[in-house]
């Protein structure tokens, strides 16, 4: 799979980010029948899911390669227990670091702007649980000058957004959001998940920020989305308590919209089932181009984790 640095991809324009996402399968096996894009779905212990995963879309070679630089997006946003739902369980990050480091990444940032005290996100994440090398570095920036404009092609909300400075520097992006509710949005999972790393977040909120949302993906694109849905934090979202589901699960692709998509159907949301299409901000990403939505055209691969 050829990839383009992060530093020409924010230089692209909008017409060229709307190329095809379906991923190159590599296992050693020739493509399924279906053509879509690929979901990977591994479900049962979940301190072994992130690997057969990922072997499904060709394993983490497929994505990492010797002396990347590599940005982990996870969701430590807030100071809430950690069982809630409301963050990224450390767990998946760690053995998505693990994966990294075997396939050669020089380094890895995990990163995020954090909502509430930086410090108590931390701690009650146990982020620095997954600083397992000293190639891995934890940054909570939360300052204006860590952040650099720039201009987001044919925006219609978005004309110029403030993305953290880390993103230039990396040559690849992983989104590992958890799966949760969200009070704006319905749901937040990877889409939704990015913007964490854009300082001024309270202007998405005085615009229409299902549109919003969706066009930071002409700036901000991940090489990979893994969800981290071991428990959906289907009610009281985004920062919880509310009603946490134990599912899991880890739901992996190139796809965001795809991704995001099938997630939404993996359980009910305030008691309610879902579809992708019930929710604004995939839907608008859709439209501008960034990936499929509808489920029975995807090429969903599920595998089962003892």
């Amino acid at each position: 799979m050829n990839k383009i640095t992060r530093r020409e991809f924010l230089k692209l324009s909008a017409g060229m980010l709307a190329v095809s996402l379906v991923p190159k399968f590599i296992s050693g096996e020739e493509k399924d029948e279906k053509t879509g894009p690929v979901i990977a779905v591994a479900t049962g212990n979940k301190t072994k899911l992130v690997k057969p995963a990922l072997d499904l879309i060709g394993g983490i070679g497929a994505f990492i390669k010797q002396g990347d630089r590599v940005l982990l997006k996870p969701n430590i946003s807030f100071a809430s227990n950690s069982e809630w739902g409301a963050t990224t369980s450390v767990n998946i990050i760690k053995q998505i670091t693990e994966l990294c480091l075997s396939a050669g990444a020089s380094k890895i940032i995990i990163l995020d702007y954090t909502i509430q005290n930086a410090e108590l996100c931390t701690k009650n994440t146990f982020i620095m649980d997954a600083q397992i090398d000293k190639k891995v570095s934890v940054l909570t920036p939360d300052k204006e000058r860590q952040f650099v404009e720039v201009n987001v092609p044919n925006g219609q909300e978005l004309k110029k957004v403030k993305i953290s400075r880390e993103l230039q520097k990396v040559d690849k992006l992983i989104n590992i959001p958890t799966a949760k509710s969200h009070s704006a949005t319905g749901v937040s999972l990877g889409i939704k998940n990015l913007m964490g790393l854009v300082w001024d977040r309270a202007y998405f909120h005085n615009v229409n920020i299902h549109l919003a949302v969706a066009e930071l993906l002409k700036v901000i694109k991940p090489d990979l989305t893994i969800v981290d849905a071991t428990r959906a934090l289907t009610s009281g979202g985004p920062g919880g308590p509310g009603k946490t589901v134990l599912l899991n699960t880890v739901i992996a692709g190139i796809d965001p919209v795809a991704v995001d998509s099938y997630t939404v159907g993996i359980t009910p949301w305030y008691d309610k089932s879902f579809r992708g299409k019930d929710v604004k901000y995939i839907v608008e990403a859709s439209k501008l181009g960034f990936g499929e939505i509808e489920t029975d055209k995807m090429n969903i691969r599920k595998i089962d984790v003892e």
